[in-house]
Parts: structure tokens; sequence; C-alpha cells
């Protein structure tokens, strides 16, 4: 998934273990449907949680 706000994407890297073995994975940014209003108008959008709070703050 993609903020369709800040544009923040999945990252990736390794998982590793205790033993040091490295496996790939993926860390999934927090992304929720949100409806906000936009030029006056509703929109649904998807949005990360940061960029939820952020718009809260600010208004």
């Amino acid at each position: 998934m993609k903020c369709e706000i800040c544009g923040k994407i999945p990252t990736t890297g390794n998982n590793i273990s205790h033993s040091k073995r490295h496996t790939r994975r993926t860390w999934d940014p927090n992304v929720q449907a949100a409806t906000v209003f936009i030029n006056g108008k509703k929109a649904h959008i998807k949005m990360c949680t940061r960029c939820q709070r952020t718009l809260a703050k600010v208004g």
C-alpha cells in the first residue's frame, strides 16, 4: 500500500535470527482508508496514520 499524501511505500530489509541467518522481509506503512475534505469536497483516500495525525493537528 502507498500513502496518497506523503507517498510512503513499503521498505525492505532482513530478518536476522539469533544464529544470524538473514531472510528477506518488508515493513509496510500503516495505511488506513480515510474520508477527508479536499477543496471543500469529500474524498476517500488511503493515508498513513502519521498523515492523519498531522492533518488533525493542522486542520
